[in-house]
């Protein structure tokens, strides 16, 4: 924006909420010309995608990142849909940027593409669709680093390479056990072709939490992906799982991690056993708020391997996975109260990832061990954190809510204009605002716009979704609490403008 939101505006534009209808009718040009079929031709050695998305998806690649939000901009009011858009945004970053060194850095690019997707359905009518050319301008930025880096463009595969549908499983299985990259590529492939979405998340849900390389990003991708897929179409499959197999057995230029015992790998070796000795009835437990207070004492103070045997203890002595759940949650936003940074952040949206995948999954090994490997990861984020400055000695339980003493607009502004001065003013506000009744809903609006204006990174982006829609997966007697954590990561009122919001309505309106 070239101005700054006034109090005023803000309020009003936070009220104009709507339901999400998958895309925007726009007068059309007529000038606007149609993608020529010369425009789908690509090198044989190059994976393609399916005729009607694959010359949208060249466009995005070649058009100057200058030039491409007005490119896209005149292709939407020439009646081009939103899932088009998602569609092509998403595999033109599954082609062109690598997850390596990391599944992480440049490859944001299609991280983030669900969260802006969320973001987007999320938002008031008026913005639909600043999240989602965020991302496009997010894109071009990480295609860039790509090339400076290599130039990593996703091969074609041979059919010779995909194993049959009677032995698609076991060669699948056997390739993420024993990290054989080229194996599981031609796997994953397989299981695009002849397995049903419901049954591909079961398969990459049982390894996206396996180690603790990449801070969690492996988690995150196995449910962003599958999420985007849910929305843009499971034609799109192959290639995204090919992505996913390849990002998920990277090991960081490490000894074969079947062949070695590495430190990352240490809670999965070890919760391998934790889990053969949960109770077989354990999803029947009752909520229990204390047993979340006891079990965030353990993560503030012990081990991987000691948290997810507490864990264990509290499932077998009758409490529910979502106690323990709101524990997670809420440990990993005090993690962020303790010290913002980059550290913490993924503790939150990494226990969104794999909350996401406990729930969609049905295999009960799988989330066993989910649960089991969330617990364990978060004692490692903290220790992680001790290397990056100073940790406050802080907990959750230290915010105070104040009386109510003000009109609900006036509580929700204190909120956005506190963060970035005083975020534990703001955190105080928030629980404050919550606690006296007013609208979850107004302030995640408020969160989310704030975000559209003023939102630099792609971490701004996933960290808002995943802990706004944590708000509700967390029970009662937490979420409140557990939503004032994420004033030590929101975007205030006295943030910059990101400089891409006049240009965006501009293409678009």
């Amino acid at each position: 924006m070239s101005h700054p939101q006034n109090r005023r505006r803000f309020l009003t534009q936070v009220a104009q909420t709507g339901t999400f209808v998958g895309s925007l009718s726009l007068p059309a040009l007529s000038a606007l010309g149609p993608l020529q079929a010369a425009d789908t031709a690509i090198a044989p050695d190059v994976v393609q995608f399916h005729p009607e998305i694959e010359a949208l998806v060249r466009l995005i690649e070649e058009t100057p990142r200058q030039e491409l939000l007005e490119q896209m901009g005149r292709r939407v009011k020439s009646g081009l849909s939103y899932r088009e858009v998602l569609a092509a945004l998403f595999l033109a970053g599954i082609r062109n940027v690598q997850p390596r060194p990391s599944v992480g850095f440049k490859f944001h690019a299609v991280l983030v593409v669900n969260s802006a997707h969320i973001a987007s359905q999320s938002g008031p009518d008026s913005d639909r669709w600043l999240p989602i050319f965020w991302a496009l301008d997010e894109f071009k930025s990480s295609q860039a680093r790509d090339v400076r880096e290599g130039n990593w463009t996703m091969p074609a595969l041979k059919d010779s390479a995909v194993p049959d549908a009677e032995h698609v499983r076991p060669a699948f299985q056997t390739a993420m056990d024993t990290w054989d990259e080229e194996k599981a590529d031609g796997a994953a492939a397989g299981l695009a072709r002849y397995v049903g979405a419901t049954e591909v998340l079961e398969w990459f849900a049982r390894y996206a939490a396996r180690d603790f390389r990449s801070i969690g990003h492996k988690a995150i991708y196995v449910a962003n992906a599958w999420r985007t897929l849910q929305t843009i179409g499971w034609h799109h499959a192959e290639p995204v799982l090919r992505s996913l197999a390849y990002a998920l057995l990277n090991h960081n230029g490490e000894p074969n991690p079947a062949k070695n015992q590495l430190s990352p790998d240490e809670p999965w070796r070890q919760n391998q056993a934790q889990a053969a000795a949960i109770r077989p009835n354990w999803l029947s437990g009752k909520l229990d708020a204390k047993a979340t207070t006891e079990l965030l004492q353990v993560l503030r103070t012990e081990s991987a391997e000691q948290s997810a045997a507490a864990v264990v203890g509290m499932v077998n002595a009758g409490v529910s996975p979502g106690s323990i759940f709101d524990a997670l949650h809420v440990g990993a936003g005090e993690l962020l109260m303790r010290q913002p940074g980059i550290v913490a952040l993924h503790a939150v949206t990494s226990t969104n990832a794999i909350r996401f995948l406990f729930d969609a999954t049905g295999d009960d090994q799988t989330r066993r061990l989910l649960m089991l490997q969330n617990a364990s990861f978060l004692p490692l984020f903290r220790e992680a954190m001790k290397g990056r400055g100073a940790v406050k000695d802080t907990t959750v339980e230290t915010l105070t809510a104040s009386a109510a003493n003000e009109s609900a607009a006036d509580s929700l502004h204190g909120v956005f204009d506190a963060i970035r001065p005083n975020p534990d003013e703001a955190a105080n506000r928030i629980l404050s605002y919550l606690e006296s009744g007013y609208s979850p809903q107004d302030l995640l609006t408020g969160a989310r716009r704030l975000i559209f204006l003023k939102g630099t990174n792609a971490h701004d982006y996933k960290f808002s979704s995943a802990v706004l829609e944590d708000f509700y997966n967390v029970s009662p007697a937490w979420r409140n609490r557990f939503l004032a954590t994420a004033a030590f990561n929101l975007r205030g009122s006295n943030d910059s403008d990101n400089g891409l919001v006049n240009r965006i309505q501009s293409a678009v309106g």
